[in-house]
């Protein structure tokens, strides 16, 4: 299937690694071209050759007021033109209601929520028909998880960002998704998992809980992503698609 991505030109954020790596790779395998962006000048640079040609990298902080207009203007000067963008950021510092410090809390809206709305005002302004913007949240958009009191507080808000934005930017036939990961093998989940104590054990469990009984491989989630973020999806907008084995119980 040809998912008519090739040359076109996305920026992904937090793409050194993880999420935002594996669909920057899934997306330039079909020939798109990519600006790739993370906090880690190494990191950023390595991922960016990886990537081959077609792929720029520049060191940006989400949370930096000035990453938004640089990362737009990177992709139109050296590729001449921007078709959409992934937001993806990592995720903020675990911990139960008690655990999280006011500074947890200010550091993750701005990272997590501010800066992904203003990546996406910013992304918006510069897109034309055909264009997407897309959100990596998490399946606690829908579900709280344990843990993970800060994401469950600004994911959910995020989303109904997103459906807001979908509503606005429809008309102007720009598209809106969110990708809704739950257990997909990255350094995050690892290290989620060994705040346990026992890593190993607790993925035990969580894979018993999930249908298709394993963890989800990023390769897999870029996939998605990627399809959502093509021209294949010209017709799907406004939604929250989870990737997660079947995890979510409800509809």
């Amino acid at each position: 299937m040809d998912l008519g991505l090739k040359d076109r030109v996305y920026i992904v954020t937090g793409a050194s690694r993880g999420l935002g790596n594996a669909t920057a790779t899934a997306l330039a395998s079909d020939g798109a071209k990519v600006i790739v962006s993370g906090r880690d000048e190494k990191g950023v640079t390595a991922a960016a050759a990886e990537l081959g040609e077609d792929a720029v990298g520049v060191v940006a902080d989400n949370a930096d007021p000035s990453a938004a207009q640089r990362l737009v203007d990177t992709a139109k000067e050296r590729f001449g033109r921007l078709d959409g963008i992934l937001i993806s950021v990592g995720g903020p510092a675990p911990g139960l209601v008690a655990d999280n410090t006011d500074d947890q809390w200010q550091s993750a809206f701005e990272s997590v929520f501010l800066g992904a709305v203003r990546l996406a005002r910013t992304a918006a302004a510069a897109l034309g028909e055909g264009g997407v913007i897309g959100f990596v949240l998490s399946g606690s958009v829908h579900e709280p998880i344990a843990g993970l009191t800060i994401s469950n507080g600004l994911r959910p808000g995020l989303a109904g960002f997103a459906k807001s934005l979908a509503d606005e930017l429809g008309p102007l036939g720009i598209r809106v998704v969110g990708v809704l990961p739950a257990r997909i093998d990255t350094d995050r989940v690892r290290e989620l998992d060994a705040l346990s104590g026992d890593a190993e054990a607790a993925r035990t469990a969580n894979e018993a809980r999930i249908p298709l009984r394993r963890y989800g491989t990023p390769e897999e989630f870029g996939k998605t992503a990627a399809f959502l973020l093509s021209p294949a999806a010209s017709y799907l907008t406004g939604i929250m698609v989870p990737v997660d084995g079947g995890s979510r119980h409800g509809f």
